[in-house]
């Protein structure tokens, strides 16, 4: 690992689960508008039951960050989650899909993911909690980048692309890489290793998330 490049050597040590996640036929089924209907509301439904778990991680981000200018992207973001375009996604791509946005019966899979995010919360571990905030966005990123012009038709794919991509989630993605990068080289061997353990655990989950929602 070089200096100020924890993240790739982080990414680099979870591979080929990486590459299986970003590359995953489910993914690539939704950037060209061919996933399953059946598939698609599974896979919504399940991940609307994160976006509780996910905005308490960011809330925690905002308390164990270790500066004022760590804290402030985290807020924002919070906001966008909560109460922007995600959320009324979801509602309506739903809707679209026939299902409901509440509450649902959790596959394994989507009860494990839950349960390392709320494990990196309540730890108050500031590097543990970016790993697993990093993973989800980064893989997200990569393989909503992969997805080629013109997006679908359809909004309920073509939207959770839009989500995904663009300068401002890149912008995201960068910052949370960027606060891995810088908190590093000061973690010693040990806390890098607890960091890799998380993170790998984190990008694990994600393939089994497409798995499940492939069928």
């Amino acid at each position: 690992m070089s200096e100020g490049n924890f993240s790739e050597w982080l990414r680099a040590q979870c591979e080929p689960t990486w590459t299986e996640v970003v590359t995953h036929p489910f993914a690539a089924a939704i950037s060209t508008g061919e996933a399953a209907a059946d598939d698609m509301r599974r896979y919504l439904i399940q991940d609307f039951q994160f976006v509780d778990t996910f905005t308490a991680l960011l809330g925690a981000a905002v308390a164990c960050a270790d500066s004022f200018d760590a804290r402030v992207p985290y807020g924002q973001f919070l906001g966008q989650v909560a109460t922007t375009e995600e959320k009324t996604y979801f509602h309506r791509a739903l809707e679209a899909l026939g299902a409901d946005a509440g509450p649902a019966v959790l596959e394994p899979v989507t009860e494990d993911f839950r349960t390392l995010m709320d494990e990196a919360r309540t730890s108050q571990d500031y590097p543990l909690i970016v790993a697993v905030l990093c993973v989800a966005e980064w893989t997200y990123l990569g393989w909503a980048s992969r997805a080629a012009q013109p997006y679908p038709d359809d909004f309920v794919y073509r939207e959770w692309i839009e989500l995904h991509e663009g300068p401002a989630f890149r912008q995201w993605v960068a910052f949370l890489r960027g606060e891995l990068d810088r908190l590093g080289p000061a973690l010693g061997e040990d806390g890098r290793q607890e960091v890799l353990s998380v993170f790998r655990r984190a990008v694990e989950l994600e393939k089994h998330f497409f798995d499940m929602a492939a069928g």
